[in-house]
This record gives structure tokens, C-alpha cells and sequence, in this order.
């Protein structure tokens, strides 16, 4: 097995959803207002130490990593779902 102990990798959070641009139309209410929704949050990146993994080999040809983005806005003030996170581990330095 071969030991790698240094490693490059470019990681980026998700960006946010869009939000909605959308205006309230119902029968007896004129002039409704504005009832679009916001984005949604856009995923987190975390970095954990895993005191169990020896070397970064696993991470070697993983150049870039990337958390995904969130959900656009709808109408009727409904915000975008959330992202989910992306995680990866490393080993601990001694």
C-alpha cells in the first residue's frame, strides 16, 4: 500500500437557491402583494479527523469537491430545500 501523506484538494461550498419573484392572485383580494419564496441554503463542507485512517490515499486523485446547491423558491412564500452537507476524513497528524 502506498503512503500519501500530502494531498490537494480545491472544496467549495453549495450556493445558495434562487429566490421566486411571484405575486399573490386570488378572486376578491386586489392587489395581493408579493408571496414568492427564498432559496434554499446551499450545503455545508465539513472536515473531520477519523483517527482510524493512516494515509490520505484515498483523497489522491480527488481533485476537486464540491457540496451541492440549494433549492429554488416557489410561489406562495415557499422557501427552496436545504442541501445536503458534504463530509470527508482525514487522518490525524501525529
Amino acid at each position: 500500500m502506498k503512503f500519501v501523506d500530502q494531498v490537494r484538494i480545491e472544496v467549495k461550498a453549495g450556493d445558495g437557491g434562487r429566490g421566486c419573484v411571484s405575486f399573490l392572485r386570488e378572486k376578491f383580494i386586489p392587489k395581493g402583494g408579493p408571496d414568492g419564496g427564498d432559496g434554499g441554503r446551499g450545503g455545508h463542507v465539513y472536515f473531520i479527523v477519523d483517527d482510524a485512517l493512516s494515509t490520505l490515499l484515498d483523497y489522491r486523485y480527488m481533485h476537486h469537491c464540491k457540496a451541492k446547491n440549494g433549492a429554488p423558491g416557489l410561489g406562495k412564500t415557499k422557501h427552496g430545500k436545504t442541501a445536503s452537507r458534504w463530509s470527508c476524513a482525514s487522518h490525524r497528524e501525529p
